[in-house]
């Protein structure tokens, strides 16, 4: 069965950017400072997808749109920590990772506004 959750841009990016975390920690891990950034990657990369997976299994209430800036918070967490990990993580890898990073909090940005216009206009009505 199709997931219309897959085809959302902002979603398949926080799917990706988790998959190359998952291979960022291990390079971290090979030092002792690295695995409590390690940590922190984790956690909050992984709550990039998991807020949108809730927020949108949740439905397009009023709910949405806060997991939606819950998603965005991790994100911009996430910037902080990769640009933390300068010490371990190539320059490259980091400049693409908040390249990532960018678009997704832009995308969710975009969505946020959006819900809330439509929301508003819902309610003129």
């Amino acid at each position: 069965m199709k997931d219309r959750l897959d085809e959302i841009i902002f979603y398949q990016l926080s799917i990706e950017l988790w998959d190359e975390c998952w291979s960022d920690t291990e390079i971290l891990l090979n030092d002792f400072r690295g695995k409590e950034i390690s940590k922190q990657l984790i956690r909050c990369v992984g709550s990039i997808s998991a807020n949108i997976e809730e927020g949108y299994g949740r439905g397009f209430g009023k709910e949405y749109p806060q997991f939606l800036r819950i998603s965005r918070g991790s994100a911009r967490e996430s910037k902080g920590w990769y640009k933390k990990s300068k010490f371990l993580l190539s320059e490259s890898m980091i400049i693409e990772r908040i390249k990532k990073l960018d678009s997704i909090i832009a995308m969710l940005t975009r969505s946020i506004q959006t819900l809330e216009e439509k929301k508003k206009d819902e309610s003129r009505k």
